[in-house]
């Protein structure tokens, strides 16, 4: 009988040991078992060794046993995902001829996410996994930061500072290292301290208000105990989600009073294909944008803003403007994108989708004043 798991659920209601034969046979875990490590950090070998080493500490964990199984899973897929981007990121350095991995925490939470979204596994689960990846690497090096507890709070809104804590002891537990780099558990001791003393080791920082949290990820907030005063011109609603997510349909059922500046809309208008000059587009777009924000009026913004880099050029339109800025995602299953793209009248090519996908970030907290997730079905 076929037991392959087909989706999260299933998966997840394996044994660890069975998740990590799950894992071990997947492209990405026989590209980490190719990939060896410097050995003075990584004396074990190979990345996908050093893997299962961790793995194997998480459960060997003092607090491993009280956490809820949520938690441990979260856990797990970090640990087995964390070095999933070595492969594509080793390299010798020519200068010290040492193996390096430059930016392979941010090429494995891609893996990860693509891989996780595929299972259709819970959003809040999948991201809280992608973000502990994306952080991994700060933990052992917290004592070298002036500023740690402003990194800490920062880092709040992504991350879950006692998950971090666990993961980290057990990655630095899970290696060979010949070399004493001061990487002690003294340092990852310190990481706890310093999240518990600002309040923000088990759940984000508490701001203020929404507007100074805003200011704070924005660098506009010397004081984390000034609280200002929150009276906007309009709210501006931002869309974001892959193209046949369903955001047209959002915006009918849930503001249909909203009038809306779309980038679909004006490409009709000005003629202009998806794959021709865009810069014509969002000029329209930014001066229709500011026509409702001048008059006060509430409004939405809806284009696919599927990157955070996209989605900070309409969010800092909004904030010239003193408006308070919502952003929507919607993100239904990896199926029912590809399903509701193809019955669209404008249907955007599954090579396209699969390229957004590839560079998709959900947007989170750290971005706006108020974030709304939608999973349309």
């Amino acid at each position: 009988m076929n037991t392959k798991p087909k989706n999260w659920d299933q998966l997840t209601a394996k044994t660890d040991a069975e998740i990590i034969a799950w894992a071990e046979p997947q492209t990405w875990a026989r590209e980490m078992a190719d990939c060896m490590q410097d050995s003075t950090w990584h004396a074990e070998g190979d990345v996908w060794t050093h893997t299962k080493m961790v793995c194997d500490e998480l459960t060997k964990l003092d607090q491993w046993n009280d956490l809820p199984r949520t938690s441990q899973l979260i856990l797990l897929f970090t640990a087995i995902f964390h070095d999933a981007g070595k492969p594509a990121t080793t390299a010798i350095d020519e200068q010290t001829g040492r193996v390096r991995s430059p930016k392979h925490a941010q090429v494995g939470m891609r893996i990860a996410r693509r891989c996780l979204m595929e299972l259709d596994c819970d959003l809040t689960i999948r991201e809280s996994i992608c973000h502990l990846i994306l952080f991994h690497g700060r933990p052992p090096f917290i004592d070298k930061n002036a500023d740690a507890g402003w990194e800490l709070i920062k880092l709040s809104t992504y991350i879950n500072h006692r998950l971090m804590f666990l993961f980290a002891l057990a990655d630095s537990r899970g290696r060979v290292c010949k070399s004493d780099d001061g990487r002690t558990e003294e340092t990852l001791e310190l990481w706890q301290l310093i999240a518990q003393e600002n309040n923000c080791f088990e759940q984000p920082y508490d701001f203020a208000n929404d507007h100074a949290r805003f200011l704070f990820y924005r660098g506009k907030l010397d004081n984390l105990h000034y609280c200002p005063h929150e009276d906007y011109r309009c709210q501006m609603a931002i869309m974001c989600g892959l193209p046949g997510a369903g955001k047209d349909s959002w915006l009918a059922e849930n503001r249909p009073e909203l009038p809306v500046v779309s980038l679909d809309e004006i490409r009709k208008e000005l003629k202009v294909a998806p794959t021709g000059n865009q810069g014509v587009v969002i000029q329209a777009a930014r001066e229709r944008c500011k026509v409702y924000l001048r008059k006060g009026q509430d409004f939405a913004f809806n284009a696919t803003n599927t990157t955070r880099q996209i989605r900070n050029l309409w969010v800092n339109v909004g904030a010239e403007y003193n408006a308070r800025v919502c952003i929507v995602y919607i993100e239904p299953d990896f199926g029912t994108i590809l399903d509701q793209n193809s019955g669209r009248e404008a249907r955007v090519p599954e090579k396209v989708i699969q390229r957004l996908i590839d560079k998709l970030d959900p947007p989170t907290l750290a971005e706006c004043h108020e974030l709304l997730v939608a999973n349309r079905t």
